[in-house]
């Protein structure tokens, strides 16, 4: 009853004119209320509606991950036969409000708490949709230039699957994907930021300059902060025959030094880049180039990620030829295997460095919840397989890995 007491009111009060009119006839005046009836029901329907589009839609999801790894360049480790181990928690957020959208993601490793991403979207229109916040850096073939656990060799200089702070714009127009995008600095903050240790971080970044001549190693926490700021991203594709999609990638922002001395260069980066499925197989390609033109003419810069430094070149150029099958099967739980061998090769780099080359041969293993990346890997001068992108080694170094991760 209490529902309708102010609704007898509103009809009442505006109705007042038409009960005083004696000209109107009985039958009219009951229309004219009905017509307000229905009108007044609709407008609180519409109200409602709008009420509970707000409601938070969110699921929460995320994954647990186990890693087996035997490295032939590793006594210790070939001693022992392997080594077991814990490899990540996470947790993944995404949802709606309305018309805005949320997503985030937060890991937990053994030596090290990180932010994947955090964002927040709205769809302007049918074509445009932009997202603030901690996300993706779109840049070359995406999500992944990789079928590897390992990704590219690329992502450990920075252009593969990087995440910043910004603004990202995507648009679809039929066969055209527009994607724009403005980062003012890195996950962390850049140069300035507040986190206690900048090498906690799972996106590769530059954070200082190396001074090779001044003592410094290859891992050592550099003497000269430095960091990525006002970065544009410019990434266009084109879509052939429903399966392929050609594009290119460019990239263009400062680099800012740290206790306030300001611009000390500029970086860029581009890329050419191929993605196709036909029935089951798959192809990847990409050639990129990145530079990190310093003011002072060094050949090398520290970056960090996964809780230590390293030193990548201050320029290089990349080629990637990635081939996958995927494969449906009932093996018990197992319902696809997806074979692969992504080849890598870092080249042309500062200081007459030694080419990196790598390249994996792998399987991934789907059985529900479960996901399974089993790698071989052979290679040379490459990060996390006994190797680092400004290494001079000869040797090729082989690494035999299992990731296995239930998702919920």
């Amino acid at each position: 009853m209490k529902k309708f007491t102010p609704l007898l009111g509103m009809l009442l009060a505006t109705s007042a004119s038409a009960w005083a009119d004696n000209s109107v006839s009985d039958t009219q005046k009951i229309d004219e209320l009905q017509k307000q009836i229905n009108q007044l029901k609709t407008d609180m329907k519409a109200g409602e509606k709008t009420v509970s589009s707000l409601k938070p839609k969110i699921k929460v999801g995320g994954a647990v991950r186990f890693q087996y790894s035997y490295e032939d360049y590793n006594d210790a480790n070939t001693d022992r036969g392997g080594d077991l181990d814990f490899d990540v928690f996470r947790l993944d957020v995404n949802g709606s409000i309305g018309d805005v959208t949320l997503s985030a993601q937060y890991r937990w490793y053994q030596y090290m708490n990180v932010i994947h991403h955090a964002d927040v979207g709205y769809k302007f229109s049918d074509n445009w949709e932009g997202k603030v916040g901690i996300t993706q850096v779109p840049f070359g073939n995406l999500n992944y230039n990789s079928n590897n656990f390992f990704f590219s060799s690329g992502y450990y200089a920075g252009i593969e699957d990087d995440y910043d702070a910004g603004l990202s714009f995507t648009g679809k127009y039929d066969k055209h994907d527009i994607r724009i995008a403005y980062f003012l600095n890195d996950e962390k903050g850049g140069v300035d930021g507040y986190s206690g240790d900048k090498t906690h971080r799972y996106s590769y970044d530059v954070v200082g300059i190396r001074d090779f001549a001044g003592g410094e190693g290859i891992w050592s926490a550099p003497a000269q902060e430095m960091g990525e700021s006002n970065t544009i991203n410019l990434r266009y594709t084109y879509n052939f025959f429903s399966n392929t999609e050609v594009g290119v990638s460019l990239l263009s922002g400062d680099l800012e030094g740290g206790s306030g001395v300001g611009s000390v260069g500029d970086h860029t980066a581009y890329a050419f880049h191929v993605k196709s499925n036909i029935d089951n197989f798959g192809i990847m390609f990409q050639a990129s180039e990145y530079e990190y033109d310093l003011d002072n003419g060094s050949d090398a810069v520290a970056v960090g990620a996964w809780a230590f430094y390293d030193t990548i070149p201050t320029e290089a150029t990349s080629y990637n030829l990635n081939l996958s099958y995927s494969q449906s099967v009932s093996i018990g739980p197992i319902t696809n295997l997806t074979y692969y061998n992504d080849y890598n090769l870092i080249t042309d780099k500062s200081a007459g460095l030694d080419d990196t080359t790598m390249n994996v041969t792998g399987v991934a293993i789907s059985a529900g919840g479960v996901y399974a990346y089993v790698d071989f890997v052979v290679a040379k001068n490459q990060p996390f397989i006994g190797g680092t992108l400004v290494g001079n080694a000869d040797d090729w170094n082989k690494r035999l890995n299992i990731n296995i991760g239930y998702y919920f």
